[in-house]
């Protein structure tokens, strides 16, 4: 395991790849996470096309030879019929994390009525958690405001590196914590 750790983050969109809008849900999650983490990190970016093959090997790519940690992706989980992240992500993941996509759903629905929609889902895929974010910016913050407090104990329980929150953005739970 090297010392240096990556972060992956995944924009999935037809048009941003093309280049017909501007990214808005990658920038979305590497600020939240400059502001969340406070160990050291680099990200690893990609904007990408909705086409299942292609999501599949980049998150591969990231996991298996970029190293990342974390891969965090946003958009393609709505149910249009493009919209196929979870399933690339149900095709390279080895263990699945159901739980990632009920919470983020249960918060998002308390926001609007269309999250009963949303498809997140998470997984593990060797020593690295793929986490599905939805595509707009204020979504991605809440959902990874619920999830992001498992995050750092799921990395240690799959022996990546030791991810530190900042307190006063995120408490990340690990067991045997005093509660403070």
């Amino acid at each position: 395991m090297t010392s240096e750790i990556k972060i992956g983050i995944v924009t999935v969109s037809d048009r941003a790849s093309a280049g017909i809008y501007a990214d808005e849900g990658g920038p979305a999650i590497h600020d939240y996470l400059l502001k969340a983490l406070t160990s050291p990190w680099t990200p690893v970016s990609r904007v990408i096309p909705d086409v299942r093959k292609g999501i599949a090997e980049t998150l591969i790519e990231l996991a298996d030879r970029e190293g990342c940690c974390l891969i965090v992706t946003t958009g393609g989980t709505g149910p249009a019929p493009r919209d196929v992240t979870p399933e690339a992500t149900e095709d390279v993941v080895e263990k699945p994390l159901p739980g990632f996509g009920e919470l983020m759903r249960q918060v998002s629905l308390a926001k609007v009525p269309t999250a009963i929609l949303s498809r997140q889902t998470a997984g593990i895929r060797g020593r690295s958690l793929i986490v599905n974010l939805p595509g707009r910016p204020r979504a991605i913050a809440e959902c990874l405001d619920a999830v992001m407090p498992a995050i750092p104990y799921c990395i240690d329980l799959i022996e990546g590196p030791y991810l530190e929150t900042d307190p006063a953005v995120i408490v990340a739970f690990r067991p045997g914590q005093k509660k403070v």
